[in-house]
């Protein structure tokens, strides 16, 4: 989310009661509303009488609380339904080649495997093998395990998954036992991204991060890839950090 100052004061503070009435699903009264927004009284009465126009404000009983209008869900479920995620994320995969000139992907969970949606490659003379269409083991991928961490949020959630798969070792460095996965998982949803250091192809290194879209269950990952030599451990973290800082600034971050 950014920090910069509204261009448009009525438009971001309309937008401030939305998520304020997010924040609750048994209501908020007037009073709570002008406390929490540092809105005055009469602009915030004006406000809500708009985006009560709109349905994207309801007020079920006169001087009660203030919901959520239906029209506001209604509008959330169509975007969902035909959100094009490519067109969406294409975006920053190039900022973030831009910004990094390391090669950038998307790709969504497949079972137990991670499928490529987009790729932006870098302007260097070694290219990475990823192609679009492609499929590899999301468990010893960076952008699987970022699928993996939150789509299977519990220890016990991933070890089951886990227990019917082929945790097979790609590499020297993959992770094959299901109580050792759950153990990474645990760390990748504490610190907000993943790593995949040489565990899915020698000499290869990466840092991704979830797309939530505002769900608690990622919609797909992004990661930037790029041989090891240029991604040594404090610069491979010094990525994923300015990753996660990109990924929350240009799209969502994770629901609750």
């Amino acid at each position: 989310m950014s920090t910069k100052e509204s261009p448009v004061a009525s438009v971001d503070r309309a937008l401030r009661i939305i998520q304020l009435l997010s924040e609750s699903g048994r209501g908020v009264t007037l009073e709570d509303l002008a406390v929490r927004s540092g809105i005055p009284r009469s602009s915030l009465h004006r406000l809500l009488g708009a985006l009560r126009h709109r349905g994207f404000a309801s007020q079920p009983e006169p001087n009660g609380p203030y919901f959520l209008g239906s029209e506001l869900l209604a509008a959330a479920f169509r975007f969902y339904d035909r959100i094009d995620l490519r067109s969406l994320v294409h975006p920053v995969l190039l900022r973030l080649r831009e910004e990094l000139n390391e090669t950038t992907h998307m790709a969504v969970l497949d079972g137990p495997e991670i499928v490529y949606v987009d790729k932006v490659e870098a302007i260097h003379p070694i290219t990475m093998t990823s192609v679009i269409g492609g499929r590899n083991p999301a468990h010893c991928t960076g952008v699987g395990k970022a699928l993996l961490a939150w789509t299977y949020p519990t220890d016990e959630a991933i070890k089951l998954w886990a227990s019917t798969q082929d945790l097979r070792a790609v590499t020297r460095n993959t992770i094959t036992s299901p109580a050792r996965l759950a153990e990474e998982m645990a760390a990748i949803r504490e610190r907000g991204y993943a790593l995949d250091l040489e565990e899915n192809e020698e000499g290869v290194r990466c840092a991704a991060v979830p797309v939530f879209l505002g769900r608690g269950v990622p919609s797909a990952g992004v990661s930037v890839t790029a041989p090891k030599d240029r991604f040594p451990k404090g610069r491979l973290t010094e990525v994923a950090v300015r990753l996660q800082a990109v990924l929350a600034e240009e799209l969502d971050r994770p629901a609750g």
